[in-house]
Formats: C-alpha cells, structure tokens, sequence
C-alpha cells in the first residue's frame, strides 16, 4: 500500500489516499483466489506454502515495479522488511503466535448467526465505512476495496437479506471525509473564525486509523438521497448535533448544478461528482447548547427545523439524534429493535 501510493504519486497520478494498511492488496488476493485464510492457520504447512507462493509474487512486485528498497516503510513494517522484501521466517512466526489466539474463536459464523435468529435472539450488523467508500457504489476511484453498503451486512455475514429487517443510516449532523476524492461541500476547515474550522476543531476531526485530519462541509441531504437509496434506509441517526452550538447560519445541499443542469440527487462516480457545484439552503443556526439533550421537544427551535429538513430532503425520517460524545445523551425518537 505505502509503496504503491508513493508509487501513483511520483507517476504524476492523484493519492487515492489509502490507510497504508494493506487492505487493498489482501482485497486483490481474496479476489485472485490465492488469499490466506483465516482456516489456514489451522494447517501450519498449508499455511506456510500459501505465504510463501504471496510473498514470491509480492515481493517481485514489491521490487521490479515499485522500487520498494528506497522506500522507509517505518517501525510496524521493518522487523518483517530486508532489502525492500517482505521476510517469509518473520512473517510465519508472527502469524503462528497470532494463530493461537485466533483459534479459539474460529466457528461457523454463518450457522452462528442462523441459529440465533431462530432463537428469536436480535441480530445487529455495523457498518464500518461510509456508503461513498463502497468499492461499486462509491467515488471510484476513491473507495476501498469492499462493499460497505447495508446490503453487504448479509452477504458478509452469510445470512439471508431477509434478515435485516431494519436499516439505520448514521450520518453527523454535517459532513467530513479523509483522504481524497471529490467533496461537493467542502469548507474551507483550516482557517479559525470560519464554520469549517469550527466543525474540524469543536468536532475533533482526526480519522482514527491514521490521525489525519478530515475534511468538513456543510451536510449534503442530495448526498444522502443516494446513500437512501443504495441502502434502502428505514431511519436515520444523526450524530454531533451539538457540534454546530452557536453557528449563526446553516447550509444544507439540496441538490448540484452539473454542466449546467440540475440534479437532486448525487451523481455516480467521481468525474462526474467533482464537477458538481452544490445549491444550497439557509437555515437558522442556534445559539443554546444541545449538549446532553435526550428529548426531541428540548431541542432549540432552529435545531427540530433543521432535523425536519433534513428528513423533507432525503424522504427517511430521523429515528435517533446524539448530542454528545456520551451514549447516554441520546435522543429516541424510535429503537431500531422496537421498530414495526
């Protein structure tokens, strides 16, 4: 991953802006049907020839193509690099120590998973990524490796879509993304006095995986109506209400102007969604705090407005607000496994 960015870099071609942590070539792998698995650990031999047939071909990639023997792939990676190759000894060993706590948690997660069900037990499913990071649906080239639209949760899991029967987005009360990829939204976020530094800096806006500070803009409700829609939506949470406290003026994307026409609903791919140009609508801000508020009728006037036009936009109704960094400062409006 390190090497291949450092590699689109130097080419003269825009950073997809990946972690660095390898999740794209393990994603190739398991596609090329040369992957290791998760069962192979049980078979340390098995194992061992598996590794040693990828670390033949990724090594040889590694240097021939990417030059990886200038590159300073850091402390995580060095006890397992030596001249710009991937070590076979340091790697085994490491993996056969991790086998052993793996193993005890090995299982049909599929039969797991069934059986629960029929138990009348409640299942939930957690999403990691954003819909617009989703290897089809997303800003391709600009995604991962995987699907992660709700849909995903079934196939991933090995259930049935019959199963999910209620689908919750969560979105923040405004919009972020890291790394790159177009953004119709965007503010400018580095400049104190401004909404975009007031989102990056009241929001603590750090991706978590690599610390980099995300991008802020005003919400994209035309966004969301494609998220709505690839995702068949039941409710929405909206998250970090009380980030916007005390912003005289909201903006909130209800469509794009796109080579000189309009749309209300987010193109598909990026060329297509970097030549958007966002139309927007005014809202009043507030000026009391919602921080810790866990009933819809205590939010200010100017914040139910907002909520209500978020949910005329995009057609899903808002089931959960959360007004803090604490769990308990929920609003419900509707539990998702209560719902009818």
């Amino acid at each position: 991953d390190v090497a291949r960015e450092a590699a689109r870099e130097q080419g003269g071609s825009e950073k997809i802006g990946t972690t660095g942590r390898g999740i794209g070539p393990a994603y190739e792998d398991k596609v090329a049907r040369r992957a290791l698995r998760v069962q192979d650990l049980k078979f340390p031999e098995r194992f061992a020839n598996k590794l040693r047939d990828l670390l033949s071909l990724h090594n040889h990639v590694l240097t021939t193509y990417l030059n990886s023997r200038q590159f300073d792939f850091g402390p995580v990676l060095a006890p397992y690099m030596k001249d710009g190759e991937v070590q076979f000894d340091s790697v085994y060993e490491e993996a056969m120590q991790q086998a052993e706590l793996l193993k005890p948690m090995m299982a049909d997660v599929s039969r797991e998973l069934n059986d629960a069900h029929l138990k009348g037990e409640n299942l939930l499913f957690e999403g990691a990524q954003g819909t617009l990071l989703d290897i089809d649906h997303g800003t391709y080239p600009f995604v991962t490796s995987s699907n992660c639209v709700a849909g995903n949760a079934a196939a991933g899991a090995g259930v049935g879509p019959s199963l999910l029967h209620y689908v919750l987005g969560i979105t923040k009360a405004y919009c972020t993304r890291v790394g790159g990829g177009p953004f119709p939204t965007e503010l400018e976020w580095e400049v104190p006095g401004t909404p975009g530094y007031h989102m990056s800096t009241v929001g603590a806006e750090k991706g978590v995986t690599t610390g980099r500070s995300r991008r802020c803009g005003w919400f994209d409700a035309a966004l969301l109506k494609r998220s709505a829609q690839v995702n068949g939506l039941t409710g929405l949470c909206i998250t970090k209400l009380d980030v916007l406290d005390g912003l005289q003026k909201l903006k909130l994307c209800t469509g794009y102007m796109l080579d000189g026409d309009y749309t209300d609903i987010l193109p598909m791919g990026a060329d297509d969604i970097s030549r958007c140009q966002p139309v927007y609508e005014t809202l009043d801000g507030w000026s009391e705090t919602t921080v810790g508020v866990t009933q819809y009728d205590q939010l200010p006037t100017a914040a139910r407005l907002y909520l209500q036009r978020i949910e005329q936009v995009t057609g899903v109704p808002v089931h959960v607000v959360s007004t803090s960094p604490d769990r308990e400062h929920t609003i419900m409006m509707r539990h998702p496994f209560l719902a009818d």
